[in-house]
């Protein structure tokens, strides 16, 4: 791919609904801003829902589709780093999507920062739905405004190279942490990312209801 592309945009997905993906993948590639490669990671999904994937990815030219067995998320998305050739690095989750000029405001926070993280349209069922466990006491619940979600993380592709996701609950705000010791961070205001928090499936969700029922 192009060596000077300004924005990689990865993605990590294994046998998310593929309506969901779609939505997801048509978001990216309907950005005001074009200058971007857009890399999906199939996490070790398989059979019909495999070639789907694989069969939608192909159909443009800015999608390269890469297969490796199942790692997680974090996993994925580091070795989708060493893929990248952007300048910058943008991550959208597969049952996520971006506002139209999602990559032109991270680009636009970028003159102070090496990393941003940002708010977002967050769409629910329920008002409890805001709240999400808390990376320190998965048993206290916060709202997810003042948390450092995955997907919003825009930043300098050097950040993500040398502060590497671990494969736990809040590798997010781990990453956040981490990287703020060597690079200047913001957490700003944008809400350009459309974060669905009405999906039961969800990690956060999956661990809301695991510790709900605990107590």
């Amino acid at each position: 791919m192009n060596s000077t592309i300004l924005v990689t945009v990865l993605m990590a997905v294994k046998d998310a609904e593929f309506t969901l993906v779609k939505r997801a993948i048509d978001s990216v590639l309907n950005q005001d801003f074009k200058d971007f490669e857009f890399i999906v990671i199939d996490d070790g999904s398989v059979g019909d829902y495999k070639n789907d994937l694989l069969n939608y990815a192909n159909q443009c030219d800015k999608i390269k589709y890469v297969y490796h067995a199942n790692c997680g998320q974090s996993e994925s998305i580091n070795k989708g780093v060493l893929m990248s050739s952007g300048k910058y690095i943008a991550i959208i989750d597969a049952d996520d999507e971006y506002k139209v000029n999602h990559l032109t405001k991270c680009l636009q926070e970028m003159s102070g920062a090496d990393l941003i993280a940002s708010t977002t349209q967050t769409v629910v069922d329920r008002e409890e739905d805001y709240f999400v466990p808390d990376k320190k006491n998965p048993s206290k619940l916060i709202h997810v405004d003042d948390c450092i979600l995955f997907a919003t993380l825009f930043g300098k592709k050097e950040v993500f190279e040398k502060v590497k996701f671990e494969s736990r609950y809040a590798a997010d705000a781990l990453f956040f942490e981490n990287a703020s010791k060597k690079f200047k961070t913001q957490k700003v205001d944008l809400r350009t990312y459309i974060y669905y928090r009405n999906n039961p499936t969800s990690i956060s969700a999956v661990l809301k209801e695991k510790f709900s029922k605990s107590n």
